[in-house]
């Protein structure tokens, strides 16, 4: 059996998209959004925020940059990525993005980038 890693998440940018170009002249759109949730409990209503970071890489970086702003809402359809690291202080780091396969742009927006 092969092992699945799939995401599908909607929701509104944090903060305008930072590109950036990577040693070998790959293009790379990094953004922030958060995901809204509502629920109810035995006594009232609750919202509940959490926060994903994406990346765009290749050819579906430069419309992200090019229409994407704080604000907007996005879909975004791809996988789970994790990154391990250490720092100078020998203290081990890690952080778990997105990276999109396919982006969605806005309600009612027919622009989309897949790869």
């Amino acid at each position: 059996m092969r092992n699945l890693n799939s995401v599908l998440i909607e929701g509104n940018l944090t903060n305008d998209p930072e590109a950036k170009t990577v040693g070998n002249g790959t293009s790379l759109c990094r953004f922030s959004i958060a995901y809204n949730r509502s629920y109810k409990t035995a006594e009232e209503l609750r919202d509940e925020v959490s926060f994903f970071n994406i990346e765009v890489w290749g050819d579906r970086a430069a419309p992200c940059i090019n229409y994407l702003q704080k604000g907007k809402m996005v879909r975004v359809i791809g996988r789970l990525k994790q990154d391990r690291w250490e720092t100078s202080e020998g203290n081990r780091r890690e952080r778990i993005s997105i990276v999109a396969e396919h982006v969605e742009f806005g309600p009612g927006s027919k622009q989309a980038v897949s790869g």
